[in-house]
């Protein structure tokens, strides 16, 4: 849209002096541009991809908190607590999922493995504790070959020797606080790991470096977010700033399209429903995986409508309406689409895959994932819209 400013010739504004009629006042039109800046867009998902983190690591800090207190105090009452912070701390970190793909310092540069030290999985239970007819395997009941526990040790082991063996990380602290989950899916009950496995003299052996673990497990998770904090506010902030304006443009728009059509509807949705199976689901100790794959695209959302929390500014969105109106309302059409097909898919993920694609709920997933692709699809198509290569 254009505004439009008059000026008024001195002889008429300044002096109140009368023209002649060979002096006909004209309006000047001076023509202001009110398009949608690529940069304030730009600058408003820096401080977006900030708030975001900021937020996960308030839910860490406190998450570190509650497992001190357990580890201090190994009772029932402090157990589930700490499962509970862990549900809380996912709230935060699930919308941050929106950031990868992106060449920011979650998962490229000096800092690409942080993502893995955060959020890895699917993760072999056994590389770090016993699991079903294994008393005795697993890091934790190795201190032969590990006889210190360590930050460096564990982050060390960390997808050594494969990418299931996860040694650290969110979905290592949730193994650790819910264990396996070896109930039916129709029971809808999450892992079943007892306190006591804490306790001295309690449920499994190694109660002591059990407690150690996780202890230097939930450390790690508060240290590895500091880092992406740090570069957000500082290093990565200024390179990202600094940055072609659709070069960063592409970078968001690239990431969420990632996560929207590949890694939410495929890697997390359409493979465990294909294998019918729990272990291939985000959290499946604790079965939250209904919460993870809802919070990934309120992450694509944000990103695409330039707010969270108090962040609140020039979008994507806002961009794309003024460039292309009709594909603006058939992107968000799309993204409306996806979010109702996804909030009506069963809870727990797992009852809702258990039967596959031919059974009522898991056609609710498959229908989830092709709306989750076709909205990554078609956000692509923004790109030349918008001027970006």
């Amino acid at each position: 849209m254009k505004k439009i400013a008059l000026t008024l010739t001195a002889c008429s504004v300044l002096f109140f002096t009368s023209c002649s009629d060979d002096e006909k006042v004209e309006p000047i039109i001076d023509p202001i541009d009110n398009s949608i800046d690529k940069a304030t867009v730009k600058a408003n998902y820096a401080d977006l991809v900030l708030a975001n983190y900021q937020a996960a690591m308030a839910d860490a800090e406190a998450l570190e908190t509650a497992i001190q207190t357990f580890v201090g105090d190994p009772t029932e009452v402090n157990f589930n607590a700490t499962k509970e912070v862990w549900l809380t701390s996912r709230e935060s970190y699930g919308p941050s999922e929106a950031f990868r793909f992106a060449n920011g310092p979650i998962d490229s540069g000096d800092t690409e493995d942080i993502e893995g030290f955060l959020n890895s999985w699917p993760l072999d239970e056994a590389y770090i504790d016993y699991v079903d007819g294994a008393a005795a395997s697993g890091i934790i009941n190795d201190p032969t070959a590990f006889p210190t526990l360590s930050k460096v040790v564990l982050t060390g082991e960390n997808g050594n020797g494969g990418e299931e063996n996860v040694a650290i990380g969110y979905h290592a602290i949730e193994f650790l606080l819910w264990g396996q989950d070896l109930t039916a899916p129709a029971e809808n009950m999450p892992g079943q790991r007892s306190y006591t496995d804490f306790v001295d003299g309690g449920t499994a052996m190694n109660q002591d470096r059990r407690r150690e673990y996780l202890a230097i497990v939930a450390d790690l998770l508060t240290d590895h977010l500091q880092i992406i904090i740090d570069e957000w506010s500082g290093a990565y902030k200024a390179t990202f700033l600094a940055l072609d304006d659709n070069a960063a443009l592409d970078n968001m728009i690239s990431s969420i399209a990632e996560l929207s059509r590949s890694e939410l509807a495929i890697e997390r949705m359409a493979v465990a429903l294909q294998n019918q199976n729990q272990e291939d689901e985000h959290s499946c100790f604790s079965d939250n995986t209904h919460r993870d794959v809802r919070l990934n695209l309120d992450g694509i959302v944000n990103v695409y409508k330039g707010t969270y929390g108090s962040v609140s500014g020039s979008s994507l969105e806002d961009l794309i309406e003024e460039a292309d109106a009709d594909l603006a309302t058939e992107l968000n059409t799309l993204l409306t689409t996806a979010q109702t097909e996804l909030d009506v898919t069963l809870d727990p993920f797992d009852f809702a895959i258990v039967d596959g694609e031919s059974s009522i709920e898991g056609a609710k997933v498959q229908t989830a994932v092709q709306a989750l692709v076709a909205f990554g699809d078609k956000l692509l198509e923004a790109r030349p819209a918008l001027g970006i290569n």
